[in-house]
């Protein structure tokens, strides 16, 4: 049941809300998608077969505390593409030419 009601959920602030996970809002907003991501990969790893709904609640509560504390201490890995593929921005002065 906790598992159905986390898949209708669309805001990651309704993710903390639901699994009652105190979070601070500004690393939130930075992560938001990287913290979910997580979430799911450490929830997908985890055998739920034949566990109460209570202990997945406390399973998927585990999890999101384990991938919000990543984030908010800053060790959390970007896991999407487009941070995985990013060059350097860095830009020598000698290729910048008035047009």
């Amino acid at each position: 049941m906790v598992l159905a009601t986390l898949a209708k959920l669309s805001a990651a602030e309704q993710f903390f809300e639901t699994l009652s996970v105190p979070f601070d809002v500004e690393v939130l907003n930075v992560s938001r998608l990287h913290i979910l991501k997580r979430f799911r990969e450490l929830i997908r790893t985890t055998d739920m077969d034949g566990l109460e709904d209570g202990a997945v609640e406390a399973v998927c509560r585990a999890a999101l505390i384990e991938a919000y504390e990543e984030f908010a201490e800053g060790k959390g890995r970007k896991t999407f593409k487009v941070f995985r593929d990013a060059m350097p921005g860095f830009v020598p002065l000698t290729e910048l030419r008035r047009g």
